[in-house]
């Protein structure tokens, strides 16, 4: 006799429920989840049953419980400081996150690629990898990427696995460290097919970033093309006299 197949908890069923509608944006940031006795209703369960759905939330950092008020949604946005040189691997790290990538297309160029950036027309000498990929923290897309690489300093790169940090691989593949930045910060709206690679159907405010990075001086590696979500990041700055 076939052993049937297991079916978790109903508990972390229900947890696991709400835990994607945090994921695709339905519950934000800040928002009430739903209450014990909102759980036992739709989901008939027991009041012992729903308790457990939301310990097991609050268990796996994804909310707070307020004493007298209720549970919300964690407030995951995350601080990018624009004054130094590191990916999105180590930034979500340092945040508490847990980074991931997945890689959605990439093409080789013969051909140069050019790009404006802060009124500057930059220019970096073919052959290129284009690689597109969506970044996650703790599974929530937080920014859809395109990266334009070097294949003269960095030759087979699309033979390695672009699923992890590029600055990594830069380094250890190549012993190529990055020594300058010029990026460009603008706000968007995302809507219709740009949301998709975010999991949302409503539009969402965003940061577009237009950066070209250096490896020596006029010596440029990539350039980039990204989309981050406005929801989810705060960008820093500091300046000094």
């Amino acid at each position: 006799m076939l052993n049937e197949p297991y079916a978790p908890p109903k508990y972390f069923q229900i947890s696991r429920d709400i835990i994607a509608q945090i994921q695709h944006g339905q519950l934000a940031p800040g928002m009430p989840v739903p209450s014990e006795n909102d759980i036992i209703e739709k989901y008939k369960v027991s009041n012992t049953t729903a308790r457990k759905a939301l310990h097991e939330l609050e268990k796996a950092g994804w909310v707070n419980r307020v004493k007298g008020k209720g549970t919300f949604v964690r407030d995951y946005t995350v601080v990018r400081a624009i004054n130094r040189i590191f990916g999105f691997t180590k930034n979500m790290i340092e945040a508490g996150r847990k980074p991931s990538t997945r890689l959605i297309g990439f093409h080789l160029r013969s051909e140069d690629h050019s790009q404006t950036v802060n009124g500057r027309l930059y220019t970096m000498r073919g052959p290129v990898c284009e690689i597109e990929r969506v970044r996650y923290a703790d599974g929530i897309p937080m920014m859809c990427e395109t990266r334009y690489i070097s294949l003269q300093l960095c030759p087979d790169i699309h033979r390695k696995n672009l699923e992890q940090s590029l600055y990594a691989i830069f380094d250890k593949e190549y012993g190529i460290q990055l020594t300058e930045i010029n990026q460009m910060l603008s706000a968007v709206v995302l809507e219709g097919d740009a949301l998709k690679p975010f999991q949302v159907t409503k539009p969402i405010p965003a940061f577009r970033v237009e950066g070209v990075s250096f490896c020596g001086k006029e010596l440029i590696i990539e350039m980039e093309d990204s989309v981050y979500r406005g929801d989810m990041y705060r960008f820093a700055a500091k300046a000094v006299r």
